[in-house]
C-alpha cells in the first residue's frame, strides 16, 4: 500500500485523514499547525487533526514545525519516504524543496479556478452561489494553480460554512481515496488562469453588517460568517439565526412586525427575520426573549 505524508489542520481535513486511514493506506506521517492559544484563558489546545490521532491513531508519527522551510524539516519528510503529500487546509505554503519530494495533491473545497486561496467555501456563499464542491489538484509553486485530477460537486443553497466545510471535507476524503487508487489512470487538467477568482483569508471584521444592506447580501454574510466570525452589528449585537423575509419593506433597522418564533426588520432592500440573537457578553437568547427583555415594539430601531 503507498506511503502517504498528509498535512492539514482543521476538522475538514480530520474527515479526510480519516477517510485516507480506513482506507487502508500507509500514513507514514503527519503534518500539522502548532498547539495553539484558545479562549478568554488562553489554554493551550492541539489543532483539530493532532486531538484527532492521539485518541484514534496515537502511533502516527506526528509533526508540528512552525513552517516547512527548514532543511531539517524536508530531511523528516524525506524520511518518511512519501509516494504521496496529501495537503487539506494545511494553512501553509509548501516550498518548492518539499513539492520535490513526492507529488503533492492537494484538496480545495472549490470547483477550480473558481475560488483559489483561503476562504473558497465562504466566498461562494458570498457569492451566492448555487453549486460548490472539492477540487483534487497537483501542487506547483503557484496558489492553487496546478493542474486538476477530479471534482466532487454539492448544491451549497441555503447552507451555513460549518455545514459546508463538514460536508465538503467527508466528499473530500472520498475523493481523495478515489484519486490515490486510481491515480496513474487519471489524466490532468490545467487550469484556465482568465477564469480564476481569489478569495482572501477571513477576518473578525468580516462579520460586521448593518441592515442598510440589501437582505440578500445579509443572508449570505450570516451563511458565510457562520460559524466564525459570526454576523453583528457595530454594537456588537450578534444574529446567531436569521432568513430573508421577502414580502416586508421598510426604513432600514426598524421593526416591521413582530412573531412568536422572531421578528422581522427592515433592510435596504426587503427585509430578514431574526430568529435568534446574542448580546455582547451576554448569553444566546431566542428573539421573542431579546424583544420583550428589551421591551421593543414594531417602529423601535435595532442598532
Amino acid at each position: 500500500m503507498k506511503n502517504i505524508v498528509f498535512m492539514g489542520t482543521p476538522e475538514y481535513a480530520t474527515d479526510i485523514l480519516s477517510e485516507i486511514l480506513e482506507a487502508g493506506f500507509n500514513v507514514t506521517g503527519v503534518f500539522t499547525q502548532p498547539d495553539k492559544p484558545v479562549g478568554r484563558k488562553q489554554i493551550l489546545t492541539p489543532p483539530h487533526v493532532k486531538a484527532f490521532l492521539q485518541e484514534k491513531y496515537p502511533d502516527i508519527k506526528i509533526f508540528q514545525p512552525e513552517n516547512l522551510k527548514s532543511e531539517a524539516t524536508h530531511k523528516q519528510i524525506q524520511a518518511l519516504k512519501p509516494e504521496f503529500i496529501v495537503v487539506a487546509a494545511y494553512g501553509q505554503i509548501l516550498p518548492k524543496e518539499v513539492l520535490g519530494i513526492a507529488t503533492c495533491i492537494n484538496l480545495h473545497a472549490s470547483i477550480l479556478p473558481k475560488y483559489r486561496g483561503a476562504s473558497p467555501i465562504q466566498s461562494a456563499l458570498l457569492n451566492d452561489e448555487k453549486q460548490t464542491g472539492v477540487t483534487a489538484m497537483l501542487m506547483d509553486e503557484g496558489l492553487d494553480t496546478g493542474a486538476m485530477l477530479d471534482f466532487a460537486y454539492t448544491n451549497c443553497e441555503h447552507k451555513t460554512a460549518g455545514e459546508l466545510f463538514s460536508e465538503l471535507g467527508k466528499m473530500a476524503g472520498t475523493l481523495i481515496v478515489s484519486v490515490l487508487k486510481n491515480f496513474t489512470s487519471l489524466k490532468p487538467i490545467a487550469q484556465n488562469d482568465n477564469e480564476a477568482s481569489i478569495c482572501k483569508k477571513i477576518k473578525k471584521q468580516s462579520g460586521l453588517f448593518s441592515f442598510d444592506e440589501n437582505a440578500n447580501e445579509i443572508y449570505n454574510k450570516f451563511r458565510a460568517y457562520t460559524p466564525w466570525p459570526g454576523l453583528f452589528l457595530e454594537s456588537g449585537l450578534k444574529i446567531l439565526s436569521l432568513k430573508i423575509s421577502e414580502n416586508f419593506s421598510g426604513d432600514a433597522g426598524k421593526i416591521l412586525k413582530i412573531e412568536k418564533d422572531g421578528f422581522i426588520v427592515s433592510c435596504g432592500t426587503k427585509a430578514v427575520k431574526i430568529l435568534s440573537i446574542q448580546e455582547p457578553s451576554k448569553k444566546a437568547v431566542s428573539a421573542s426573549a431579546y424583544i420583550n427583555g428589551k421591551r421593543l415594539s414594531v417602529g423601535d430601531r435595532i442598532s
